[in-house]
């Protein structure tokens, strides 16, 4: 395998379509990738993905696996309410549940969302001002980010509505006191918006603790940065060749994801 080519893609189990299969392999190298960049929470936090061709099917980590050990095969296949669809012997959890199903029920854009704790992600979600927008990677997401109060775990029905009321028609949501979350009409555009957004959390903090004033970012210039990065309309192409890049990279070091 070179570095420009990647493994063929396996055949799909006679029971399912070939769409779903290459979707559980995207999502399951995805799950891989945040395991390889550190974006893991032990067995919580939640990527999920629409299933092409199925209204009311997206597909979500077994609760209890950690990132490394998901699969395409063992990934969960749910409707809308949380009903799996699928055969699993593994359950699903519920506060994933109530975020990911009220974004994918609210926005038809969301073919995929994805939700983190990282520390910089979570440490700025509890900064009062949320995101400094004086940084290289914050002055691309000008006016692209939401936020949402924090009302305790995520269990309660009652906050679907306000979770996509606060979203709005953004890709990117700082759940306060929480953590990131990030959705895209393609797997690869919901990473390419979270990376950028992880990356302007980490200089965030980073500038914060030299202990300097920061040198100030203008509108004009936060507008241009975040016209030319999502100058595609929804990073699409630029985040297929990032997730991809790192897809290979996983292909070298583990592809058991592909089972």
């Amino acid at each position: 395998m070179t570095l420009a080519t990647a493994l063929p893609v396996p055949p799909p189990p006679a029971s399912m379509s070939d769409a779903e299969w290459r979707a559980r392999l995207e999502l399951a190298a995805c799950y891989r990738v945040f395991d390889h960049l550190g974006w893991v929470e032990m067995v919580f936090n939640h990527i999920t993905l629409r299933v092409p061709g199925e209204e009311n099917a997206l597909l979500i980590n077994p609760f209890g696996l950690l990132y490394h050990e998901v699969t395409a095969s063992n990934l969960v296949k749910i409707d809308h309410e949380g009903r799996i669809l699928s055969d699993s012997e593994w359950p699903v959890n519920e506060a994933g549940l109530l975020i990911h199903t009220a974004l994918h029920t609210s926005r038809p854009d969301a073919h995929c969302v994805m939700h983190t704790h990282t520390t910089a992600g979570s440490a700025v979600a509890c900064l009062a001002d949320g995101l400094d927008p004086d940084n290289f990677y914050a002055a691309q997401l000008h006016n692209l980010v939401a936020y949402h109060d924090f009302e305790g775990i995520t269990v309660n029905p009652g906050e679907r509505e306000r979770l996509a009321a606060d979203l709005g028609d953004r890709p990117l949501l700082i759940l306060r006191n929480h953590g990131l979350l990030a959705l895209g009409p393609t797997l690869p555009a919901a990473f390419a918006a979270l990376w950028t957004l992880q990356r302007a959390c980490e200089i965030q903090l980073a500038a914060t603790f030299a202990g300097r004033p920061l040198a100030k970012v203008g509108h004009e210039a936060a507008v241009q940065s975040t016209r030319e990065s999502f100058q595609l309309g929804d990073r699409t192409q630029a985040g297929r060749t990032l997730f991809e890049a790192l897809r290979r990279k996983i292909d070298r070091i583990d592809p058991s994801y592909r089972s």
